[in-house]
């Protein structure tokens, strides 16, 4: 895997795939929200969906009247599809093709949501560039909501190897700079009549002197 392009092979996904036929395919993103529930946000805070691609989690947010959303992917195809689905609405979003192990944001976010996205980070300098980057554009007091591939889940996800997760493992990687809040281990079922387990873990930025 020396030689993989992300970029390239998601693009590939992206314009080759409709979104009913990726394994990811939720449209009712239930345990996200609930999450993002527990958090008690204004409408205005500041909301980011790392990986977002075409999901349907920034509808919901967008029909729950949320007023600063911000939705990142690596793949342009995916986020001109999302923009598409979306029509009119797609005026209220904030669209950002990067790669989250080295976006650099212009902006603080309250609260930052990943689904299925951090477990496809590998290396020990991606990981450690993730987090890094997610305490520094975190406000205090801001709120992280991860979602991952549990021990029982898959060990790759379109082709590509992934890092599983226990909820201990995922609430020691993000402990440098974040308190867990809560963990939820869940099923998803995909498409093709499968379950993938996942871990889900919301943090909250720690004081820091």
């Amino acid at each position: 895997m020396d030689n993989f392009n992300r970029k390239s092979h998601w693009e590939n996904i992206y314009q080759t795939k409709e979104l009913n036929e990726v394994s990811w395919y939720q449209p009712q993103p239930t345990t996200s929200l609930d999450f993002i529930k527990d958090a008690n946000l204004s409408k205005d805070s500041k909301i980011i969906d790392i990986g977002g691609g075409d999901s349907y989690l920034v509808d919901h947010l967008i029909a729950l009247n949320y007023t600063d959303i911000s939705v990142l992917d690596i793949s342009q195809a995916a986020i001109e599809r999302a923009k598409k689905r979306l029509g009119e609405d797609s005026i209220k979003v904030k669209w950002i093709v990067a790669d989250a192990t080295n976006f650099k944001p212009n902006e603080k976010y309250d609260l930052w949501h990943d689904r299925a996205a951090f477990h496809f980070l590998t290396q020990e300098n991606e990981i450690e560039n993730y987090i890094e980057t997610l305490n520094q554009y975190l406000q205090p007091n801001g709120f992280v909501i991860i979602g991952t591939f549990s021990e029982q889940g898959p060990t790759k996800c379109s082709g590509i190897e992934i890092k599983q997760y226990s909820e201990l493992t995922i609430s020691e990687r993000f402990s440098k700079y974040f308190t867990k809040i809560k963990s939820l281990i869940v099923d998803h079922n995909t498409p093709f009549d499968t379950i993938q387990n996942f871990v889900f873990c919301s943090f909250k930025k720690s004081e820091q002197i």
